[in-house]
């Protein structure tokens, strides 16, 4: 097997984030599992935005609300199967079934007015409907309004694991990113991607020759919503706290950093990005509190010169792998 730049260093990776809890392990560090499971729970989150952003063309700045839906549904089900003795509300399957079905219809309602609207309407849109269900949550001090939730408990998943155990948790996260992962790439191989990628090139040529643009476009919004609800259920059992501002607009432009970081429009640039973005801001806050004056324009010279990202520049080292191989030939 020809095994070229970009295919040697995807592999890797994804073997790298599966072995983390062994290597934390192994060194006596467990800090790092818990910081890579933030990575990988972070990645599901853009891997489902990168599906309507990277490859629909829908610039989502509300998408972090599916992160609040999946992450108050386990806050909201554990206090009360802690306070009012309720267990099968501190069930992990009833956490991810709940924000699967209210995700995919805050969805539907969500895509089904933003995307009869373009461009900066629909950015406007989806920020409102996003800012909306934050500040119900900042008002609503029955589940800890501004303050958040501290949760006393994960979910139970009826004895088949335990997620209370970090490493549990982090094979959980990985093993839904694979999922993820494996349902985009379905997806976007597909008739339906084909036709979400023509209609992010040519909607109304799409339209013309027959195609349900909007239709097509209201599932591919939904399903992305659900995957991100499941995100957020993850979220709130890797912090065990839910806050008010992971359904922030700022948590979905860190989404969108994330996928452009990466590589938009690929398939794991999401993964890459969110790996990438984190690292920085760890490494980044040790030397100064304020990162973020570094990042931006580090960022800035990605999107200039590096305009499909770390994928893309991934891509280039390919080329000119292939043109060394080709000459060595020759």
């Amino acid at each position: 097997m020809n095994w070229s730049p970009r295919t040697a260093f995807i592999t890797l990776l994804m073997i790298g984030l599966g072995a983390v809890p062994l290597i934390a392990d192994g060194i006596d560090e467990p800090f790092y599992t818990v910081m890579f499971s933030r990575m990988l729970i972070l990645s599901i989150g853009a891997v489902s935005l990168n599906l309507i952003l990277g490859y629909g063309g829908m610039v989502s700045f509300g998408h972090a609300v599916y992160l609040g839906i999946g992450s108050y549904m386990v806050g909201i089900g554990t206090i009360h199967a802690i306070e009012d003795g309720i267990e099968w509300m501190g069930n992990g399957f009833i956490h991810f079934a709940v924000s699967i079905v209210f995700s995919a219809l805050v969805g539907f309602v969500i895509g089904a007015i933003s995307l009869r609207t373009r461009g900066v309407y629909f950015i406007m849109i989806t920020l409102a409907f996003s800012q909306m269900f934050y500040f119900v949550a900042v008002g609503n001090e029955k589940y800890g309004g501004d303050d958040g939730l501290s949760l006393y408990m994960r979910s139970d998943f009826n004895g088949l694991f335990d997620i209370s155990n970090d490493n549990t948790l982090y094979y959980l996260n990985f093993v839904i990113l694979l999922a993820s992962l494996y349902v985009s790439h379905r997806i976007i191989n597909s008739r339906f991607g084909m036709m979400i990628r023509g209609a992010k090139s040519n909607e109304q040529r799409m339209a013309s020759i027959g195609f349900p643009v909007f239709r097509y476009r209201l599932t591919a919004f939904v399903i992305a919503g659900t995957i991100c609800g499941m995100a957020g259920v993850l979220s709130a059992n890797q912090t065990e706290f839910v806050n008010p501002s992971v359904m922030h607009w700022t948590r979905s432009g860190d989404l969108i950093i994330m996928i452009v970081l990466g590589g938009l429009g690929t398939l794991f640039g999401p993964v890459i990005g969110a790996v990438a973005f984190l690292f920085l801001e760890e490494f980044l806050s040790g030397i100064t509190e304020y990162w973020q004056l570094i990042f931006g324009p580090m960022l800035v010279l990605v999107v200039i010169f590096a305009r499909g990202g770390i994928d893309g520049m991934l891509v280039l080292l390919d080329g000119w792998w292939n043109r060394y191989s080709l000459k060595n030939k020759a």
